[in-house]
């Protein structure tokens, strides 16, 4: 049995869930031995200790090693991956290409098919793997880094094979002539592949953001070069290595996927970038280089996915402690290090209406610092929802935020048991004003956020609205129990171009976007210029060639 046949009714099923975008989730969240094997938690662990300290094994085009990556809780990774140059790389991949481009389309989904199970398969050891270098907490890093990003990779073979399966193979095309015989033609259609795609991932969530590109190019039949981030390497580094071992079984030349590491002080995502042999560039990352990157690409396709200032609008709320615990998980999750965490809460200066009474400006202020203390004042708790920081940056950022406005709450460290190098801190809350927009006007990556005091909430969702238009957004959030205050807000920011979350205060938070249901980014404003996922995200990565002949009269 193929691996088209074998993961046929799995492909349906993906197909059927994008059409209708209701829940579906194809591989489980929970990190249950039930699920995934008794053992699977205990091997994973074995797994990812055993490559530390030496080099990873990928048969793969090698020049050099590269690879200095070091867990954000303080561990040294000392793991080492083969690498080339640019030109070495993108040669192989070109060669590789030729076989994977003329194979149908059934063969290349069937292989994409496989790959996402044979990764959901290593759900455990990518957790750690994720854990160490992103500095997510594990069970964050399992389910985000794992099936989460198993669903999104499924969600984009999913377009990617619908998008291919509407053109016909082949057709009889007949024109009566009027008293004349017909003319007949028989047509054939091919899908032509872009050629070589080049991946940029990033350092917070690198199977999360690159498994849409990865899959979308590789079903589509272009090659893909990988360029992890370089504190991010090794869950590229395993994807891939799963993914050429299934290649290889398929009769196809591995080189279909290459891992490009560096080191960050031997960059080399700029020689890739400008090699006129890459057909597309997916590019996951600040909007610094983010615009460097669409400024000098030599390829003009360019899928980008950067950065935002989210925010949040309060209006009034039926629930107000849920409310801010619903803001305090959001600010907390992950050290405020997800592209979708929201950074800007706007308050009306009079303050708004609650179920609890009128609340002041400074009270509301109060409720959600409050609220995060309460959500983190149990240090095994706090740990499992902060983790750690990725990049010692934005701890710098964070100490340097403190002088834009008053002090809410302060950020501080936070214990990690087991690991006492971590980096850590939780989230820093800033009063200011409206006008004080070159303070909350610009993206501060990291647990850093403001509340945001304005003359009312048509001010609110006016500055939210335009900061988004300007910055970019991905997310944006309202409390309100006005019906004309929410349809006003969904039109603004339905033109600023975000996805708008109205009114959480359970257990879903506007940091989760969910595959086969969710769109992820847009592409209308500067957050980014492609969604994941939708049709146009993986139809422009091929091409119809066509072919007709005429039948013998």
């Amino acid at each position: 049995m193929s691996f088209f046949e074998a993961h046929r009714a799995l492909l349906d099923r993906a197909v059927a869930a994008c059409r209708a975008r209701t829940y579906w989730s194809a591989f489980p969240e929970a990190a249950s031995g039930k699920i995934y094997g008794e053992t699977a938690k205990a091997d994973g662990e074995a797994a990812f200790k055993a490559m530390l300290g030496k080099p990873f094994e990928l048969d793969q085009p090698n020049e050099k090693h590269a690879g200095k990556e070091v867990s954000p809780y303080g561990v040294a990774l000392g793991i080492t991956y083969p690498t080339a140059s640019a030109n070495t790389l993108i040669d192989a991949s070109r060669k590789a290409g030729t076989a994977w481009a003329a194979a149908s389309i059934e063969a290349r989904v069937g292989v994409c098919l496989e790959i996402v199970q044979r990764i959901n398969r290593q759900s455990f050891l990518m957790a750690n793997a994720v854990m160490h270098t992103t500095g997510q907490a594990f069970m964050m890093a399992f389910q985000a880094g794992g099936p989460h990003a198993q669903d999104r990779a499924l969600e984009a073979i999913a377009y990617a094979y619908d998008e291919m399966a509407r053109v016909p193979a082949t057709a009889e095309w007949t024109k009566p002539q009027g008293k004349g015989e017909p003319i007949v033609l028989d047509k054939v259609w091919r899908v032509i592949p872009r050629g070589v795609s080049l991946i940029i991932g990033c350092a917070t969530f690198p199977t999360w953001n690159s498994y849409p590109a990865l899959f979308a190019s590789l079903a589509t039949g272009n090659t893909v070069i990988v360029k992890p981030h370089p504190g991010a390497i090794l869950p590229l580094a395993i994807t891939l290595k799963i993914a050429r071992d299934v290649l290889k079984e398929a009769g196809f030349d591995p080189n279909v996927v290459l891992l490009a590491a560096d080191d960050a002080e031997a960059p080399s995502t700029k020689d890739f970038v400008t090699h006129p042999d890459v057909a597309m560039v997916d590019f996951t990352g600040g909007p610094a280089f983010g615009a460097w990157v669409r400024e000098h690409a030599a390829t003009d396709l360019v899928f980008t996915e950067e950065a935002g200032i989210n925010p949040i609008v309060i209006d009034s709320t039926s629930d107000f402690r849920g409310m801010c615990g619903n803001i305090a998980f959001s600010l907390s999750l992950y050290s405020g290090q997800m592209c979708t965490a929201p950074q800007n809460i706007f308050v009306p200066a009079a303050g708004i209406e609650s179920n609890d009474g009128h609340k002041s400006y400074d009270e509301v202020a109060a409720g959600i610092a409050t609220a995060i203390d309460k959500l983190l004042g149990e240090p095994e708790r706090a740990a499992g929802i902060l983790g750690a920081v990725q990049n010692e940056a934005t701890v710098a950022r964070v100490a340097a935020s403190r002088k834009l406005g008053r002090v809410v709450r302060d950020s501080i460290a936070v214990p990690v048991t087991g690991f006492d190098g971590a980096r850590t801190a939780s989230p820093l809350v800033l009063a200011v004003d409206a006008k004080d927009d070159s303070a909350w006007g610009e993206e501060r990556f990291g647990p850093i956020s403001f509340v945001v005091k304005t003359a009312d909430t048509a001010e609110s969702i006016a500055r939210a609205a335009e900061s988004t238009k300007r910055k970019g957004a991905i997310t944006a959030s309202l409390y309100s129990t006005d019906d004309k205050v929410i349809d006003q807000a969904a039109d603004a920011f339905a033109r600023s171009g975000v996805a708008l979350s109205v009114n959480l205060t359970g257990g879903i938070y506007v940091n989760q976007s969910a595959a086969f249901s969710d769109y992820h980014v847009t592409g209308a404003n500067p957050a980014g210029n492609a969604c994941l996922t939708d049709a146009a995200f993986v139809a422009n990565r091929f091409r119809i060639a066509s072919f007709r002949r005429q039948r013998a009269a």
